[in-house]
């Protein structure tokens, strides 16, 4: 494919030109078998090493580009499961779609009383809560470090369930009669502490989702959750138009909350 010749007359910057001529590359599927790294880049755009760098760096921030110190540059790898946003979504049926098998390794399953987390429930500090800790697997690898707290005197049936296949808002509406109907849901990058990377097996350049949600029932919060979202597995997807403006979109296949986490 041709190189496009970067004009210096221009008001764009040229690492601004150059960098939408390489995501124009990128696109066309150019860079599938190999990125160039930045001395070729140089030579084929006749612009100096600190332009390339300029125009790499804004990839790598951007997501397309994976470049680390010493290393060329790669195209980075498209999530495997992308999840179309909204405060209450389902990654089971997420992953499920993607056609990998799925599986959770439970961690812990208890009664315990955290004065933290008892808050964020608007409980007191001493009130027992069920804990629930698993490792969400996509096909033979880890996804997602997934951790609930829910109101012991409400959720003590589930301590009876096996969570290696089901979705704990499924098991809660099953055993306690509990169904969750609305939510709050923030979300950050974060980079995992060296353990939960260790746990995760994250490659060392890919960040992760830290997803924090409170669940509602009936005005009441039942339920606290963090998960750690492995970042180069995982995507989040929106729609937008000039007309409606940006749309959260809840998960396929109706109420996300029958079919969650």
């Amino acid at each position: 494919m041709s190189v496009a010749r970067l004009d210096r007359a221009a008001g764009e910057p040229l690492w601004k030109q150059l960098q939408g001529d390489l995501v124009r590359r990128l696109r066309s599927g150019e860079f599938d078998d190999a990125f160039p790294g930045e001395l070729a880049l140089v030579e084929e755009y006749s612009v100096s090493r600190h332009t390339v760098r300029q125009a790499l760096g804004q990839l790598r921030t951007d997501g397309l580009i994976v470049a680390e110190r010493g290393r060329q540059p790669r195209v980075a790898a498209a999530p495997e499961i992308r999840q179309p946003m909204g405060a209450l979504y389902s990654l089971f049926s997420s992953v499920e779609e993607s056609g990998l098998p799925q599986r959770s390794v439970v961690r812990a399953l208890d009664v315990r009383a955290d004065g933290v987390i008892a808050a964020r429930l608007e409980l007191e500090g001493s009130i027992p809560l069920l804990y629930l800790e698993r490792l969400r697997y996509a096909g033979d690898e880890p996804l997602a470090l997934d951790r609930v707290w829910l109101p012991a005197t409400l959720a003590e049936p589930l301590l009876d369930a096996d969570f290696t296949h089901t979705s704990l808002y499924n098991e809660l509406s099953v055993r306690t009669g509990i169904t969750l109907d609305h939510g709050r849901e923030d979300i950050r990058a974060v980079n995992p502490t060296p353990a939960e990377r260790t746990l995760l097996h994250c490659p060392p350049e890919a960040a992760a989702f830290s997803i924090n949600r409170q669940g509602m029932s009936q005005n009441r919060p039942v339920e606290w959750r963090h998960t750690l979202v492995r970042g180069d597995r995982f995507g989040l997807s929106a729609e937008f138009s000039a007309n409606t403006g940006y749309r959260l979109t809840p998960a396929p296949g109706g109420s996300a909350l029958t079919q969650a986490w």
